[in-house]
């Protein structure tokens, strides 16, 4: 991976914003999906009222499995949190 990748997945599985936005009038929150892609990899990300929920990281190289960054949760503060944030999981099974 090269570091305009690395620093896209840094950018992104810290980047949380605390800002809600109104939900449209149907009553549902704004979702959002952001893609990131170069010669390496596809990074996607899902934000619902602003807030990081799912990245997923495809990597173009042959052999390559994808796998997904646990964001920090914006609820909790940044310097108590510990555990998975910013840990890369791969599924290991699919159905």
């Amino acid at each position: 991976m090269n570091t305009i990748c690395a620093t896209c997945l840094l950018a992104l599985a810290t980047s949380t914003s605390a800002a809600a936005a109104a939900p449209p009038s149907g009553g549902e929150p704004e979702t959002r999906r952001v893609v990131l892609e170069d010669d390496a990899v596809r990074i996607e990300e899902l934000r619902v009222r602003g807030q990081v929920l799912r990245i997923s990281v495809t990597p173009k190289a042959a052999g390559a499995r994808p796998y997904e960054i646990v964001p920090a949760d914006a609820s909790r503060d940044l310097s108590q949190q510990r555990g998975l944030t910013g840990q890369r999981l791969w599924n290991l099974f699919s159905f």
